[in-house]
């Protein structure tokens, strides 16, 4: 499908940025959005949600008339992210686009929001600060837009989005989207008291079938030397999952005892350490990012091959969002995921119910294939041995010692000749 549906004025600089046509979900919900209808889309991660959402919407929006449309996205990574597509599509438009996201300087947003930009993307929680404190003219509010639908309507983050709804005028218009957004839909249901079309182009779009999904059997206390030795495979990059944040910091330091080029995203991390950590990585100046399910939401790093899951994800939901900084529109990739003889169940279930292919991977030779290694490949372990004449003189003086022993137990005289004498 081409681009035609866009405006004039877009269609070129879509080919300039090389979208010679649109994914399946960019298309479905165009003439939905753009005419004010709310919605809820649902498709693979990868293929192009955010402009999904932003070019219909972005067409709506007045310059000059204050804040109209609010994006809200689950963690400082994506927030920025979205922030700079929008302002990339909104140089022709004279829109203002601001980002409002936890972490970052308050005084400074605040400062911002004295222009009236009519685009802001934030967090929850720092959006309901500003709402409330009134620097955010929430009444003037005509689109809100939740990326990662299903994950900002969980229990956590729920009473900040219960709080922002309250706050915009009941004729907003709203669009959630998400990978995983049809779970969503009871909570979607409970805010608005009536259920909104759902446009699901999840088994029309075929784009995951570019990815392979591998399995290596590798002892869980060695999780650290596994990610050593991947770090040292040719053209190796990857973004590591820990399932705990406790783990990923004692795996960043043991790596980088070794030298190895590494760097932790986690929660528990400043804005400006994350920041770098990812920029680093992006530019391809260390080798592995180690993250948690933070990093599994909506980021976009161009080329990006590899994705490690260090154990199996609590979830299949999980696992298809850290599977999905991969494979971005259309391109290809590898999932590995470190199992051990009682997890693999557990990952072959996850794949069954994501109708995944698993393979199993060996890492030998400071390569990964898919052959696995004969015997007479896999080099024997040495054992250190003493030269022979120390080990000579070890065996006599243990029977020496043993002889003595025998003597002493049957009461034979230490010295035969005084008993003769005797």
């Amino acid at each position: 499908m081409g681009i035609d549906f866009l405006p004039e004025k877009w269609q070129q600089r879509a080919k300039e940025e090389g979208f010679s046509q649109a994914t399946l979900i960019q298309e479905q919900v165009f003439s939905q959005l753009n005419q004010g209808e709310s919605l809820v889309g649902v498709a693979p991660t990868g293929t192009g949600k955010t402009l999904a959402y932003l070019w219909p919407t972005l067409l709506n929006v007045q310059p000059k008339k204050g804040n109209q449309l609010l994006v809200l996205v689950p963690s400082q990574e994506l927030g920025v992210q979205v922030t700079n597509v929008a302002k990339a599509w909104t140089g022709n438009l004279g829109l203002q686009v601001q980002s409002l996201i936890g972490g970052a300087n308050k005084k400074r947003q605040m400062e911002k929001l004295k222009a009236k930009p009519e685009v802001l993307v934030g967090t929850p929680g720092r959006l309901v600060e500003l709402i409330q404190e009134k620097k955010v003219k929430a009444a003037h509010i005509q689109t809100v837009i939740l990326d990662e639908a299903d994950q900002l309507l969980q229990k956590e983050a729920l009473g900040f989005m219960q709080s922002i709804i309250k706050s915009v005028p009941n004729t907003s218009q709203y669009a959630f989207f998400s990978a995983t957004g049809t779970n969503a839909l009871p909570e979607i249901k409970q805010l608005f008291q009536q259920e909104l079309p759902v446009i699901d182009v999840t088994k029309e779009d075929h784009h995951l079938q570019q990815v392979d999904h591998y399995y290596l059997v590798y002892p869980a206390r060695r999780t650290v030397d596994v990610l050593r030795r991947l770090g040292h495979v040719d053209n190796f990059q990857g973004l590591v999952f820990f399932n705990e944040v406790q783990d990923l910091g004692s795996a960043v330091e043991k790596l980088q005892y070794h030298h190895l080029p590494v760097a932790s995203l986690a929660s528990d991390q400043g804005k400006q350490d994350r920041k770098q950590a990812l920029e680093n990585f992006r530019q391809q100046k260390i080798v592995e990012l180690l993250t948690t399910d933070v990093a599994s939401r909506g980021l976009d790093i161009a080329d990006l091959y590899y994705v490690v899951n260090t154990e199996v994800p609590n979830s299949k939901e999980s696992y298809l969002h850290r599977a999905g900084r991969i494979g971005r529109m259309g391109k290809a990739g590898a999932v590995i995921t470190i199992v051990q003889e009682d997890t693999l169940s557990d990952l072959k279930k996850i794949a069954n119910n994501l109708e995944l292919s698993l393979q199993e991977i060996y890492l030998y030779e400071g390569q990964l294939t898919t052959e696995a290694p004969t015997k007479s490949e896999i080099p024997k372990k040495k054992v250190k041995t003493k030269p022979k004449t120390q080990q000579k003189r070890k065996i006599k003086r243990r029977s020496l010692k043993k002889t003595k022993k025998k003597q002493k137990d049957k009461g034979a005289p230490k010295n035969k000749t005084s008993s003769a004498r005797r």
